[in-house]
């Protein structure tokens, strides 16, 4: 049975936003979608009621009633998908997480229920650091241009490739029918930077830009060969990864970067560029695990 697309719900716009984003993905794919709501919201709230109050507070058959009216709202998008809902009393972190062993990707809202003026909410973060399978943070108010959609792929150095995310990029730019950029920014130690005096060549900087050159076409050359149709440009630069992806994000239909997450270990998961682009990026944003990536104990 193909695996369907997870998307978590819990009532708020930017959930319902993310289930008109899955509905379209999901008719794309021509796969299932799936609707999950976790009733167990309150350490997302914020700490304007005690413990419990919350729960309290809503309605008996809020459950069903936030699950069913996302499942219309989905047979309507796409009316030619297979739509199933579901509610669960449990924490809606664990609940994708667990979700994710069976799933194609997981599709949250970027804030849903969390404090104003939060950029991210915890919940999409912590899924996106810890599922086993792509998580999309739906991004509202993401524009681009019909004539010119690109799917922009964020790849670090050779040392952190991440071959699931290559092949989750080119397949969604066929599916979407548009090009895939490749961005990759690279550095060079301090010691390194020469600069150019007296019409002297920057021989560093040519040796790792060629370099930089030589592996991309090594990285890409499975994915070019498996869509030689698909447009595909490389974007290299000597920089700092975070603003590059930034600026190509502005112009993006979707946002891909890959995750070497780390076995049994505290604090970030996910890397600092890629935490960044979850919260700043402008666009929706797939992050991908490497599929050696083991679920921890």
């Amino acid at each position: 049975m193909e695996l369907p697309l997870v998307v978590g719900i819990d009532g708020s716009a930017d959930a319902l936003r993310a289930v008109d984003w899955a509905a379209d993905e999901a008719a794309l794919r021509d796969c299932p979608l799936h609707l999950l709501y976790a009733s167990i919201w309150e350490p997302y709230e914020g700490p304007a009621f005690p413990v419990g109050a919350l729960r309290q507070l809503r309605p008996a058959g809020t459950d069903r009633t936030v699950a069913a009216a996302a499942e219309e709202r989905a047979r309507l998008r796409s009316p030619d998908i297979a739509v199933t809902a579901d509610e669960c009393d449990e924490d809606p972190v664990y609940a994708l997480i667990d979700a994710s062993d069976r799933a194609a990707a997981i599709v949250v809202g970027s804030r849903g229920h969390g404090l104003p003026g939060i950029v991210l909410g915890s919940v999409s973060l912590t899924v996106a650091a810890r599922a086993h399978c792509p998580v999309i943070v739906e991004r509202a108010g993401a524009q681009f241009s019909v004539d010119d959609r690109w799917v922009v792929l964020g790849l670090g150095g050779p040392g952190n490739m991440i071959f699931a995310a290559v092949e989750f990029a080119f397949e969604e730019a066929a599916l979407r029918g548009c090009g895939v950029e490749v961005v990759h920014a690279w550095t060079r130690r301090h010691r390194e930077r020469a600069t150019v005096r007296g019409g002297r060549f920057d021989e560093t900087r040519i040796f790792h830009e060629q370099r930089a050159k030589e592996w991309l076409d090594d990285a890409l050359a499975r994915p070019t060969a498996a869509y030689p149709d698909l447009p595909v440009r490389r974007v290299v630069v000597e920089s700092h990864a975070r603003p590059v992806l930034l600026q190509a994000a502005s112009q993006a239909d979707l946002l891909v970067v890959g995750a070497q997450r780390r076995r049994n270990a505290l604090g970030l998961q996910l890397g600092l560029v890629n935490h960044a682009m979850l919260h700043y990026a402008p666009c929706t944003v797939a992050v991908v695990p490497a599929k050696d990536v083991k679920k921890s104990g």
